[in-house]
C-alpha cells in the first residue's frame, strides 16, 4: 500500500496507469497495420492508411539531409520513428516522372497550372529565414518526385527542398479519416 493514498486515489492512479497503456497499445497496434496519425496543418488532420496502391497521391517519407535536421531543429518535426528520431512527413506528390515543374515567388506550377498555397514563404512563424528552393523551370527525373501541399501554405515542403527521390519513401498513403 502507497501511505497517504485514500482506497479512490489508489484505484484512479490504476486506472490511468491502464488507460495509458491501452493507448500505447493502439498506437502500436496501429503502426504496424498502416495507421498514421497526422496533426500537422498541412494535410487535414486525422487518420491515414498506408496503401499498396503505387499511385496514392500522398506518401510518407523521412526527409534527406540537410532538410532533416534543419526540420528538427526549427519544430517543424515531432519525435518519431525517422532514423533520426524526428517523424516522417505527410505530403501530397505534386509533379512526378517527365511533369514540368516551374518554382517561382508565384509558388509551384506543374505543367502550366499554378498549385494554390505554394507560394515560398521567406520567413517561418517564428519570423525566423527560410530559404526556398531555387526558382527556375524543372523537369521531374526518373525517381524523384515534388511534394507540395495545397491546402495550407506554411507546409514545410519541395518548395524549401526541392525534388525528393522515390527511395526514401516509406509509404503511399490515402486519407482514412479526416476533420
Amino acid at each position: 500500500m502507497t501511505p497517504g493514498l485514500s482506497d479512490r486515489a489508489r484505484t484512479l492512479r490504476r486506472a490511468g496507469v491502464a488507460a495509458f497503456g491501452v493507448v500505447l497499445a493502439v498506437f502500436q497496434i496501429g503502426g504496424f497495420v498502416g495507421l498514421r496519425i497526422n496533426l500537422s496543418p498541412s494535410l487535414p488532420m486525422g487518420l491515414y492508411l498506408a496503401t499498396p496502391n503505387p499511385n496514392a497521391s500522398m506518401v510518407e517519407f523521412c526527409p534527406a539531409e540537410p532538410f532533416a535536421t534543419f526540420a528538427i531543429k526549427r519544430g517543424y518535426r515531432d519525435p518519431g520513428t525517422c532514423r533520426d528520431g524526428a517523424a516522417p512527413l505527410l505530403k501530397p506528390v505534386v509533379a512526378k516522372s517527365g511533369d514540368v515543374v516551374e518554382l517561382s515567388p508565384r509558388g509551384i506550377a506543374v505543367n502550366g497550372a499554378l498549385l494554390p498555397n505554394t507560394v515560398p514563404l521567406t520567413k517561418d512563424t517564428k519570423g525566423r529565414s527560410l530559404d526556398a528552393w531555387p526558382s527556375g523551370r524543372y523537369v521531374v527525373d526518373e525517381g524523384t518526385v515534388w511534394v507540395a501541399s495545397t491546402y495550407h501554405p506554411r507546409s514545410f515542403d519541395s518548395r524549401y527542398f526541392g525534388p525528393i527521390p522515390a527511395t526514401i519513401i516509406r509509404n503511399r498513403v490515402k486519407p482514412f479519416l479526416t476533420l
